[in-house]
Parts: C-alpha cells; sequence; structure tokens
C-alpha cells in the first residue's frame, strides 16, 4: 500500500531526523569549541613569544649601550660601572649605566641612565633611574612573568665565560652576558648579549724587593 503525502511523517521518521541533527549540532558545537581552544592556544603562545621579544629587546638595547660609569646609591655607597647578583630578590640581578637615553621632552638629566634588572615574585623587571648619583629609581616596569630562576654568566676580555662577575677594576665591563631564564610551565630561555666595549683591564705590576 502507497501512503498520501498528506499523512506526513511517522513518529519513529522524526525521532530519527531529530537524532540526526543533533548528531550534526553536537559535532559543530565541538568543532566549533575546538577551534575557539586553538585560538585561545595560538594567542596565548603568541603573547608569550611576544613578551620575550620584548624583554630581549629592553636588555639588547641597555647592554649595547653600557657605559662604564661609577656611580653612587640612594644611600651614598659607590658602585661599580657593572654589578651583578643572583641571590635572593633583596637586590637586582644586574646594575649598570647605559647610553644614548633621549631625552624629547627636554627635562632636566642626564644623557645617561642606570638600569637595574630584578627577579622579584616571580616577575623579571626593569627600574630606570631619572639621576645616576643618590637618587630614588622609577617604579619598575615587569618584562616576563612566572619566572622562577634566571642564570647568569659573564665573558670577560680573555673570552673566558664566568659565572659571576668580580672584576679586578671598579670601572671593567663584560663583553657579553648570558641569561638563561626558568619560566613556569616553559622550556628555559637562553639569550645572549654584547655588551658596549668598555676599558681594558690594567696589568697587574709586581712590587719588587724592598729597596728596589
Amino acid at each position: 500500500m502507497t501512503r498520501s503525502a498528506q499523512q506526513g511523517f511517522t513518529l519513529i521518521e522524526l525521532l530519527v531526523a531529530l537524532m540526526i541533527f543533533a548528531l550534526l549540532a553536537s559535532a559543530g558545537v565541538l568543532l566549533l569549541g575546538n577551534s575557539v581552544s586553538a585560538q585561545a592556544q595560538v594567542k596565548a603562545r603568541l603573547d608569550d613569544m611576544a613578551a620575550v621579544q620584548r624583554a630581549s629587546g629592553a636588555l639588547a638595547a641597555d647592554l649595547g649601550q653600557a657605559v662604564p660609569r661609577i656611580t653612587r646609591t640612594e644611600a651614598g655607597t659607590l658602585a661599580p660601572a657593572f654589578w651583578a647578583h643572583v641571590e635572593g630578590e633583596g637586590q637586582p640581578v644586574m646594575q649598570f649605566v647605559r647610553g644614548g637615553w633621549d631625552n624629547l621632552g627636554n627635562l632636566p638629566r642626564p644623557s645617561l641612565q642606570k638600569v637595574e634588572y630584578w627577579v622579584r615574585q616571580g616577575r623579571l623587571e626593569r627600574r630606570g633611574y631619572a639621576q645616576l648619583d643618590g637618587a630614588a629609581g622609577d617604579d619598575p616596569a615587569t618584562l616576563l612573568e612566572n619566572v622562577e630562576a634566571v642564570v647568569l654568566r659573564f665573558r670577560d676580555a680573555q673570552g673566558k665565560w664566568r659565572d659571576d662577575w668580580t672584576p679586578s677594576q671598579p670601572d671593567l665591563m663584560p663583553r657579553a652576558v648570558e641569561i638563561r631564564v626558568t619560566r613556569t610551565g616553559e622550556p628555559p630561555v637562553m639569550l645572549r648579549f654584547l655588551v658596549a666595549p668598555g676599558p681594558a683591564e690594567k696589568p697587574v705590576i709586581a712590587e719588587g724587593p724592598a729597596g728596589a
């Protein structure tokens, strides 16, 4: 027996059609959700890479224009031209003076700027000083988040890499700086930067016998 076109669909046919529509809708929602998740992951990765590039650019600009200028701290004590420290959060990991500081607003400040890099509360921060000697620093700018550890190495004039920087002269500068940054959930990032040429190390003159 044939069925007239005016009789419509049976209940089973409607249920089958609804089930197929539900399957298609579920697949579409799942595909859309995966696409949104993938876009979020890509955006987070791009933001992370951009943060590393900004931090690398700031370090390259500062170290590439470093000058052998001895300064005074806020307490009035002398600080060497290049100072490094990797133990604890109470002191900066690096401190030095850079040149080439543009003064577009004609402010009463020098063209040199003292800069510090800190690792505090999981952040790599950069702090600048408007004046070189005895002045208070500006508010720090965060360069990287979720920082677990920062390891520094320094290349001297003889081409040797040192784990710490303890020069024999207060105005000596390293030839290059290596920074290894470890962050939460990310592989370590190793960055190397050339430092602007500084003064040559003075030879040590041995003292002769008494009366010579």
